[in-house]
């Protein structure tokens, strides 16, 4: 027989089973598990306890019969005589317990006699006779027993008595709901916890506890069984073998169990009930030891990690505890933080700054003290630690704004921006930026002279929330704050945690030309109006909120231009990015640091063709409230807008500003100028002595660019009469010939009264197998079927023997607005009325880039032109002042011009005054004229 035991010792009890039976825990091995052994009363028996197999239902007495035996003995050192064990025992040992009498400390106690005394066992043979001097040990211990239980007869104990107590065992989920027993407990216990028994543990972190609280007995709820999840820590899973195939334990699972059992096991103790699981079946609470706090004992020894999810339903006094420990196990990298190591950051850990741009509730862009603002990348991309705002939504794929988030990051623009502000970083994550992109992200806590955590602020008013992290990330070192002033907003249910409907707040976007163009006049009529600078195009270009309007403006200054800064990655992708100028990017900047996202005063005094709105714009308040455009001239980022000085329109502070900058050769005025009569790269020009010729307009395209034939032109009537003889020479069929760009060849056109053929010059091939095609005698385009309206044209006909009849023209000096637009039909339509099927005279100054630039008159040339007439009805304008000059001075016989100049610029300066056609809405600034 292999012995268990030896026949005499001493153990620790580690656990009570029934009123017979306890598990005895002997001293551990270095490095080892301490073994553990069943150990049953000899020749007594108790009743049975509930379990599933007699339907959860106690024998008589069996719950006050184990729970006798627990109070005086777990967690206690006993001294054992072993009776039987090994291959005729089973498992378990059976033999005597023996402990010190409460009464007599001398003296000992067997604890199976006393059991039977007491009548929670019963001996397992009754009757006999009673020797009291009997000297075998077996027979002393046998007749101890028959006097103990005449005794308990006699004294109708335990078992014996006339009610014994027959508990039935009721499981949360299925008798009782968990919710109702968290309830309960805080109306009807003392001090709102209830007294419960550890029965089992099932790891460090999670218990089967029984209520044994006689409070709740009145409630139904006394014997009531029920998991519980400790509330703050979480700890590793233990194995189970009897799955297939068995699961193993993580790591240090076993010792965390273990150190609870040896605690907690069987303890009666108080329980604070927090709430349940997603279940609804597993209670959390926080268990009160009379030693000390279990939870941050587990946590000190590196047994367990903090749990967010259950540290979120306990009150805030009791976090900080839990949080010390666990810091101070990462530090002696105990346990499950054997492996760890602190964060490591690409940058300081700490650093002051001032906030440029808030790009969303919880996201800014800092620029760090002792650095210069002179390139985006000096700048650093800062989030919230531990919270998550509110997401904005995305225009382009139709996702809408979440709840609040246009008031999370108003709020947090509110109390940043251009501040001063103190970062301290607690971690960094890689964020996805897009497909197979990702963007290191810096997250801290962020704090200003007012506000010690700008993320508190924002949860405590239901602005945002706390990030739910898995246990093992990092977090902001003000958690569990932020975790308490949630708490506070979902009670009082504010923000997000609201249950009223949200209703978004709708902002009228004036930056569509035609909204802006119907709004422009009750802006130029309100005056001094706040705004909110949104968003920086260049250093003199800007989208304004206007909160009095509650609407969104393009806004521009009107006497001022900023160079063009690099374009953006979105511009860049899309094709549509102009090139940077010198010190535009400085100038963008300069508006960035100084304008972006802060309050500022406009002053409208017009609106562009494109929905910009024109006029002045003040920053700052009180002695330092200052023109900004005065500030960007002054600094060298802006220019004066040239017609502005040319009109005498321009500030007078504003034109010295710009010479002094000048004068100090600042920002722009630092390098070399290209002048604006002299450009860097000139048109082509065939320089050629102005003539007097007679027209007639052939075609029209818009307001200033047509085709026309001279009259008296022989190739005109060769041509005519000769394409006439072609047609009815080959019919009106088409012929295979060579389609390519540039060809000069026969196509097919119904001029009203027939198809005839014309000649035609390939322009382009189009989608479905057609071409477009010039008609260069008359200047029409067509587009057309080459298999039945092309075939070859004659060499005889080609255009190195009869040129083009009709030449491209374009009115010199003019720009007019594309036909698309109401101005630029008007134009062409104003134009037409003009000129179409009548004589002209023409004013033919030379080419350029293949046009013939022409001066228009119905009449003589001493007439008003027709140019001038569409300038006066503001339906074109003249162009740049360097472009004026520079066809002055490449054309021959530049007096005309220099007269037409002149009476375009006077015949403009009366539409602008009088608001007429595309000056209806004011100033046109640079942006806008392209």
């Amino acid at each position: 027989m292999i012995s268990i035991l030896p026949a005499t010792g001493s153990a620790k009890v580690k656990s009570v089973l029934s009123g017979d039976t306890v598990v005895l825990l002997g001293r551990a091995a270095e490095g080892g598990k301490a073994p553990e052994v069943t150990f049953t009363f000899e020749r007594v028996t108790a009743p049975r306890m509930a379990s599933k197999a007699n339907n959860n239902v106690d024998d008589p007495e069996a719950f006050p019969s184990r729970e006798w035996l627990r109070n005086l003995c777990v967690g206690k050192t006993v001294f054992f005589e072993t009776r039987k064990q090994g291959a005729t025992a089973g498992d378990r040992v059976y033999g005597l317990l023996f402990m010190p009498d409460p009464s007599d400390k001398t003296k000992q106690w067997n604890l199976s006699v006393e059991s039977v005394r007491r009548g929670f066992c019963i001996p397992k043979v009754l009757g006999g006779d009673v020797d009291t001097d009997a000297a075998d040990e077996s027979a002393g211990y046998e007749s101890a027993l028959q006097v103990a239980y005449k005794e308990a007869v006699s004294n109708r104990a335990g078992v014996h008595s006339d009610k014994p107590l027959v508990r039935k065992l009721m499981n949360a989920g299925d008798e009782f709901e968990a919710m109702t027993l968290v309830n309960k407990s805080k109306r009807v216990c003392t001090g709102g916890t209830v007294k419960c028994v550890i029965e089992y543990v099932f790891d460090g972190s999670r218990f089967r506890c029984l209520v044994t609280d006689p409070e709740l007995e009145s409630q139904g709820l006394i014997y009531g069984s029920f998991t519980l999840i400790l509330a703050g820590v979480s700890c590793p899973r233990v194995g189970n073998p009897r799955l297939n195939p068995p699961t193993p334990s993580e790591p240090f699972a076993e010792a965390a169990r273990d150190f609870v059992e040896l605690r907690l096991l069987q303890r009666e103790l108080e329980v604070t009930l927090h709430g349940c699981d997603k279940s609804g079946v597993c209670l959390v609470g926080t268990v009160h030891h009379p030693r000390g706090n279990i939870s941050a004992e587990i946590l000190k020894n590196g047994l367990g990690r903090i749990s967010d999810w259950t540290v979120r339903m306990m009150s805030p006094g009791e976090v900080p505890p839990l949080r010390i420990a666990e810091n101070a196990a990462k530090r002696a990298t105990l346990g499950v933080f054997e492996s760890y190591k602190p964060p490591v950051l690409t940058g300081a850990s700490e650093f002051m700054g001032t906030v440029i741009e808030v790009t969303s509730g919880d996201t800014l862009m800092i620029l760090p003290n002792g650095e210069t603002y002179d390139a985006e990348s000096k700048l650093k991309k800062i989030s919230l630690a531990s919270l998550r705002a509110p997401r904005a939504g995305n225009e382009r794929t139709g996702k809408p704004d979440e709840p609040f988030s246009a008031e999370c990051k108003e709020r947090l623009r509110a109390m940043t921006i251009g501040k001063s502000v103190k970062v301290n970083v607690n971690y960094e994550r890689e964020i996805p930026m897009g497909p197979n992109a990702t963007e290191k992200r810096q997250f801290g806590t962020i704090s200003t002279k007012q506000k010690a955590d700008i993320g508190e602020v924002l949860i405590s008013e239901g602005l945002a929330t706390t990030q739910r992290h898995r246990d093992d990330d990092e977090k902001s070192a003000r958690y569990d704050e932020l975790v308490a002033a949630e708490s506070v907003a979902t009670a009082a249910k504010k923000g997000v945690h609201s249950t009223s409907e949200y209703k978004k707040k709708t902002v009228n976007d004036l930056t569509d030309p035609k909204k802006a163009k119907t709004y422009a006049g009750t802006l130029q009529r309100a005056g001094n109006t706040k705004a909110i600078v949104d968003y920086v195009f260049n250093g003199s270009r800007f989208k304004l909120f206007i909160p009095s309007e509650n609407c969104y403006v393009a806004f521009a200054l009107s006497n001022g231009r900023c160079p063009q800064p690099s374009p953006s990655a979105g511009a860049a992708s899309r094709g549509k990015a102009k090139p940077a100028e010198p010190f535009g990017d400085a100038s963008k900047c300069h508006s960035r640091l100084n304008v972006l996202q802060r309050q500022v005063e406009i002053v409208c005094t017009g609106v562009t063709m494109g929905g910009v709105m024109t006029g002045d714009l003040y920053v700052g308040q009180g002695a330092q409230r200052r023109d900004y455009c005065i500030e960007l001239v002054a600094s060298g980022l802006a220019t004066v807008d040239q017609r502005k000085i040319d009109y005498g329109e321009a500030p007078k502070v504003l034109i010295d500003s710009q010479t002094a900058a000048q004068e100090n050769k600042l920002g722009i005025w630092s390098i070399a100028q290209v002048k604006k009569d002299e450009p860097a790269a000139a048109k082509v020009f065939d320089k050629a002595d102005s003539k007097i010729a007679e027209i007639q307009i052939s075609e029209i395209r818009s307001g200033n660019h047509f085709f026309f034939r001279v009259n008296g032109d022989e190739s005109a009537k060769v041509i005519d009469d000769s394409m006439k003889i072609f047609t009815d020479t080959n019919g009106t069929n088409a012929a295979p010939c060579e389609v390519k760009v540039g060809k000069v060849v026969a196509a097919l056109f119904d001029d009203g009264a027939s198809n005839s053929w014309y000649r035609a010059k390939v322009l382009e091939k189009t989608d479905k197998g057609k071409v477009r095609v010039l008609f260069i005698d008359h200047g029409n385009e067509a587009v057309v079927s080459p298999a039945s309206h092309l075939r070859p044209l004659d060499m005889s006909l080609g255009t190195d023997q009869i040129p083009a009849v009709a030449k491209e023209g374009k009115l010199v000096f003019s720009k007019v607005r594309p036909i698309e637009e109401d101005d630029g039909i008007d134009a062409a339509r104003m134009f037409q009325g003009m000129a179409w099927g009548k004589d002209l005279k023409a004013r033919l100054h030379g080419e350029a880039e293949g046009q013939v630039l022409v001066t228009l008159y119905e009449a003589d040339t001493d007439s008003p032109s027709i140019n001038e007439k569409l300038v006066s009805e503001g339906l074109a304008r003249i162009g740049k002042r360097y472009e004026v000059y520079d066809i002055v001075n490449r054309m021959g016989n530049s007096d005309s011009l220099g007269k037409l100049a002149k009476d375009l610029e006077a015949a403009q300066n009366s539409a602008r005054k009088s608001r007429k056609g595309m000056w209806v809405y004011g100033e046109i600034p640079e942006e806008d004229e392209d």
